[in-house]
């Protein structure tokens, strides 16, 4: 969302980085691809242009450095120590179709780590073969988040250079794709199909039965050749005729029982306009953009295994698998509990109005995360804490949610905040004075400097930190009879509890005592065991807290319904929004941030930690809860358990 109104800007605010983002990715002259400038040629191959030789890799020190260890990892190193590839190239592909989830953040730190680690890159390669899905919007807001991610994050996240080695597109590709098309067809290796779209699937057979061949099958190639060329001078129908690969019907395998190539589309492409209406299918643009990339690994997920013997065929029969012929690599897909990652269940969330948008902060996309106040290291330190393996696995969110924790601790500035206020009056304070505390602005790194915070006689506290009666003597935050101290102020006693009309709480008046100082016990004195934080009334500011949890109340949304619907196990409490106040000094330290660093969520001191929000104004300061202090949901299973 963006700004409310006209509002001003605050320095600080996450508003400051959105404008810099929506011209930063004009398009720009691309870098060609140099077809197997890493990789080694397949043997009997022809000889290319010889790559330039990279600096022997310490693959050893690698691992020390870099990722853990995982078998694609060995694959590589023993690739490089081989001498098969002088140095490794990646490439991340997504469809600009939608927006990035949790699953491409998890592809986008393998590629970019892979390659970061052994010396090699990455390109960033947008599989737009789809014109009818495709949208620029899309294209904008991947690059944005793979450059968030992947980016160099000792500066801002979204300022500096890509971290991707060239940008690309499949539409780049399409005359060579279509040349090789030509190929397979000249060489009796692919024909044109006149079967429908239905009988085509009729005539693939099933697993336990083998297909028939199409009665296109057979035609000359030369026949073939001229339907094809008028298929892309457009004057074929759509769903009349597709190009189809001739390989074997009976396979076991029913990627390869003659797969469609081409298909017919008379839809403007978002690039290439009216030039094209006919469209090569994944399987063939995938291969082929990788191999004219010069890709050496290509990581994808499990369910593209049995697209393997695919992917090779192709390149074994065209000159430009000749020239490089890329390894697939499968890796087990990311499951993580409490969310869904379904492209289309993450459209009917957004759809539907359950959600605010792709970016509302409990969606598990990239641009959700980051606007909640993920940090593009948290993310990378779940995706090392998940690893890269062939089984299939089943993440809890905790596993998340605990990064995002370990990540912060270290880094957050803290700042006192109440967002369930109390109105608490020390009544022997002398009156009008205010006192000003330095403390910490992290308590385990002075380097990060103090902040000042003043105090005075009216202080907020959280109405969960009272209670008239307390439970059991184990109770020791403030209560009638049991003093509590606010956190480096003073200790102060409850001795009465001023009500409305309906009893609810209104103020506390209490008394301090002037000798407990940042933390001092007097002799004599019991040492007060509770600590809570507090915010001066006189200067505290106005903030909105959206109190952000799980979207879904259930593990695997629908999977135990007979309907399967997901909307069902939505979590009611996913968000609860709270008015409350901060200390003033939040907001110095907001603006002291320099721009060339990346803005970092705040600890609210015994609360969580929150993130200024893209919407935030002077006139009403926004700030997300990005994760509690501890994991609440465990407790809430050992309940139920």
């Amino acid at each position: 969302m963006g700004s409310h109104g006209a509002a001003p800007q605050r320095a600080g605010l996450a508003d400051t980085r959105n404008a810099r983002v929506a011209c930063r990715f004009a398009p720009r002259a691309r870098r060609r691809p140099i077809c197997c400038a890493a990789a080694t040629p397949r043997a009997g191959a022809p000889s290319s242009s010889p790559a330039q030789a990279s600096p022997a890799l310490d693959t050893a020190a690698g691992s020390a450095d870099g990722m853990r260890a995982n078998f694609i990892k060995t694959i590589v190193q023993n690739d490089i120590s081989s001498g098969k590839h002088t140095a490794i190239k990646t490439r991340f592909p997504p469809e600009p179709n939608g927006f990035l989830h949790l699953g491409h953040a998890k592809s986008i730190c393998l590629n970019f780590g892979l390659a970061k680690e052994f010396g090699g890159t990455t390109n960033l390669r947008f599989d737009d073969t789809n014109p009818e899905k495709e949208d620029e919007r899309y294209v904008q807001s991947i690059m944005t988040d793979v450059h968030w991610l992947a980016g160099d994050q000792h500066l801002d996240p979204l300022q500096g250079k890509e971290p991707w080695d060239g940008l690309f597109y499949a539409s780049d590709y399409f005359e060579q794709m279509y040349a090789c098309a030509e190929e397979l067809v000249q060489a009796g290796k692919a024909f044109v199909c006149e079967l429908t779209p239905e009988q085509m699937g009729e005539y693939r057979g099933t697993l336990t039965t083998p297909g028939r061949s199409s009665p296109s099958r057979d035609r000359p190639p030369s026949e073939s050749l001229e339907l094809l060329r008028r298929m892309r001078a457009g004057e074929i129908p759509e769903a009349t005729m597709t190009l189809r690969a001739k390989i074997d019907m009976t396979s076991s395998n029913m990627c390869m029982r003659d797969p469609a190539l081409y298909r017919v589309r008379h839809i403007p492409h978002q690039r290439t306009g009216d030039a094209w209406c006919i469209y090569p299918m994944y399987d063939f643009a995938h291969c082929l953009s990788d191999a004219l990339e010069g890709i050496t690994h290509s990581l994808c997920t499990l369910e593209f295994a049995e697209h393997r013997a695919l992917y090779d065929w192709i390149l074994d029969h065209t000159s430009v698998g000749a020239r490089c012929h890329p390894r697939q690599i499968e890796f087990s897909r990311l499951n993580i509990q409490y969310t869904v990652l379904s492209k289309r269940k993450l459209i009917t969330l957004v759809e539907s109005g359950v959600v605010d948008g792709w970016d509302d902060p409990r969606m598990p996309t990239i641009s959700g995360m980051r606007r909640r106040g993920y940090t593009p290291s948290a993310l990378r330190l779940f995706a090392e804490r998940v690893g890269v393996s062939k089984t299939e696995s089943n993440i809890d969110m905790s596993v998340l949610e605990d990064s995002v924790r370990a990540d912060l601790e270290d880094v957050a500035p803290r700042a006192f905040a109440v967002l369930e206020p109390i109105k608490l009056v020390i009544t022997n304070w002398p009156e009008g004075e205010v006192e000003w505390f330095e403390v910490l602005v992290h308590p385990k790194r002075p380097e990060m400097g103090v902040r000042r915070v003043p105090f005075s006689g009216e202080v907020y506290i959280d109405s969960s930190d009272f209670m008239q009666e307390p439970p059991n003597k184990k109770y020791f935050r403030l209560a009638p009879d049991r003093p509590v101290r606010l956190k480096f102020a003073y200790v102060v006693h409850c001795d009465d509890v001023v009500t409305d009309a309906c009893g609810q709480i209104v103020e506390l008046l209490c008394t301090y005592n002037p000798e407990t100082r940042a933390g001092n016990t007097p002799d004599g004195m019991k040492k007060v065991k509770g600590i809570i934080q507090w915010v001066s009334c006189a200067h505290g500011v106005p903030i909105t807290v959206r109190k952000y949890d799980r979207l879904f109340s259930t593990p695997w949304p629908g999977k135990e319904r007979p309907d399967g619907d997901f909307l069902k196990d939505l979590n009611p409490d996913s968000l609860e929004v709270a008015q409350g106040f901060a200390e003033p000094s939040l907001f110095d330290t907001a603006s002291a941030q320099h721009n060339d660093t990346p803005k970092l969520p705040y600890q609210f001191e015994r609360v969580g930690y929150f993130f200024e929000d893209a919407s935030s104004t002077l006139e009403n300061v926004v700030f997300n809860r990005v994760v509690t202090l501890r994991d609440t949901w465990a407790q809430k299973d050992d309940s139920q358990s």
